[in-house]
């Protein structure tokens, strides 16, 4: 099983045209013109007997399929079978990025930046510290008015405060019962900042 899965996964970009029994490299016709005479040879309704001439033909139509597809074939003839599963897995505009990412020398610049900064995580770690932490938090341009927020105690002493210096109190009580009447403040409004 592994060494099929080995096999499934080569680089090299030959297996498919040794089905066809063709070389690497062969036209569109030619292609057509070798899948038409070994589908005939190897049809299941040919050989209803035998199981190999079923997988052959399984084979040979899936080579057929890949070889056809323009864009499966130039990736196939680039990458082999690993190609094919990479535009399986990420999408066929991503085979060449993630070749180039698993490629020695990318990984040796990705080691050598990891060593040259201490870490990885060097950009995350500081930013982190610079915009997240209240001590190391960037200072904003001077003259704009920062945000701050007020607890609700703070806000309603100010609102009794000011309504006292108006000469009027706050209702601080529900009405007993129907006929005792409550006079509303309704006419004046008033605006509370929350400037200390």
């Amino acid at each position: 099983m592994a060494e099929q899965r080995q096999r499934a996964l080569s680089t090299s970009g030959e297996a498919l045209y040794e089905i066809l029994a063709l070389e690497k490299g062969a036209t569109h016709d030619e292609i057509k013109k070798s899948y038409r005479k070994l589908a005939l040879k190897y049809h299941p309704d040919k050989n209803p007997d035998n199981p190999e001439a079923a997988e052959k033909f399984k084979e040979i139509n899936n080579a057929h399929a890949t070889l056809t597809d323009l864009s499966k074939r130039n990736i196939y003839d680039e990458y082999g079978s690993l190609g094919l599963y990479v535009a399986e897995q990420f999408g066929e505009e991503n085979v060449n990025t993630y070749f180039m990412l698993s490629s020695w020398w990318a990984k040796g610049l990705f080691a050598v930046c990891g060593l040259l900064t201490g870490c990885y995580l060097c950009c995350c770690l500081c930013c982190c510290f610079n915009c997240c932490c209240g001590k190391c938090k960037p200072k904003g341009p001077e003259g704009e008015e920062q945000e701050f927020c007020v607890s609700p105690e703070d806000l309603e002493e100010q609102i009794k405060n000011d309504m006292e210096r108006d000469g009027e109190t706050p209702i601080v009580l529900q009405p007993t019962n129907a006929t005792e009447k409550t006079q509303l403040i309704g006419d004046s409004h008033r605006s509370y900042s929350t400037d200390s």
